[in-house]
């Protein structure tokens, strides 16, 4: 009866931890919001030259970008992994309209720390640590960002994919 009980036990904490890995809608804002959309932007495809200049301008602190229009950075998905057993090995795949690309090493790093800035919860598998987001758009409005009011960028996605 013990095992049969246990059997119960362990299904039901399988199914609930089965749960809570599903698509979660979070969100980002100021600060980590602007951090997302410049290290993912650096890679997009989806941006013109002028877009990307000015997303890297903001994030490395140059508010006075002349840039008129928002700026929409989107991916759709993010999946970094870094190994905690070959402590070298950290990359992320991210992917813009199907096409993929691979990043590693200290790039890798950036994107995971600060998806994990912005709130992403890591997920771990044998030997790694893992972060995702899907359907990711940050959008930013250069006038709010002159401001200097804390608003202007805003980032919504989805986690745990």
């Amino acid at each position: 009866m013990k095992s049969g009980r246990l059997a119960v036990l362990a299904v039901s904490l399988f199914t609930a931890g089965a749960s809570t890995a599903s698509a979660a809608p979070a969100t980002a804002n100021g600060p980590a919001a602007l951090a997302l959309a410049g290290v993912v932007a650096l890679y997009s495809p989806l941006l013109t030259a002028d877009e990307r200049e000015a997303v890297s301008a903001f994030f490395v602190g140059q508010s006075g970008v002349r840039y008129a229009k928002k700026i929409s950075v989107t991916a759709d998905k993010i999946v970094c992994r870094v190994s905690n057993v070959d402590i070298t090995a950290r990359s992320c795949e991210l992917t813009f309209k199907g096409a993929k690309q691979t990043i590693t090493g200290r790039r890798a790093s950036e994107i995971f720390a600060t998806e994990a800035m912005a709130g992403v919860p890591p997920d771990g598998a044998a030997g790694s640590v893992f972060e995702s987001v899907s359907k990711l758009t940050c959008t930013l409005d250069p006038a709010e960002i002159r401001k200097k009011e804390g608003g202007g960028a805003d980032c919504t996605f989805e986690t745990g994919n």
